[in-house]
């Protein structure tokens, strides 16, 4: 008998892993110059509360790859698009992703696969050029 599938919530270690993994990317996006040389989202930085932004991102997180919990912030678009985030910016947003990934060592499967669920919500983020 097969057993099923492993969701990518089980297979990242449940939400104590993810909060982890959260923690150091809010911070590192928060703080990152390349991103807030953007005075819109500069100036959203210091105005949301890191630990309700935190919150909010893990539940979204856990959300998303087939945990239990449910997203209870607003959607991408209206979160964002007051923020006019570029395509370069938005390559910087993956860069500190992709960072955090590599320090908390996430195997390249999943990666991938949060890669993919980060990159489905760009038209909701990225201003068109």
């Amino acid at each position: 008998m097969q057993s099923q599938a492993t969701s990518l919530y089980e297979r990242l270690g449940g939400v104590y892993s993810i909060a982890t993994v959260v923690d150091d990317f809010i911070d590192r996006i928060m703080d990152d110059p390349r991103l807030n040389s953007n005075p819109l989202v500069d100036e959203a930085h210091h105005r949301v509360s890191r630990s309700g932004f935190k919150y909010l991102v893990t539940e979204m997180v856990c959300w998303a790859t087939g945990g239990p919990q449910q997203y209870s912030g607003r959607s991408m678009h209206d979160s964002h698009a007051h923020l006019k985030i570029t395509a370069e910016e938005w390559e910087s947003f993956l860069d500190d992703f992709q960072q955090t990934l590599d320090k908390f060592a996430v195997p390249a499967a999943e990666q991938a696969e949060l890669f993919a669920i980060v990159q489905s919500t760009k038209p909701d983020i990225v201003i068109p050029a």
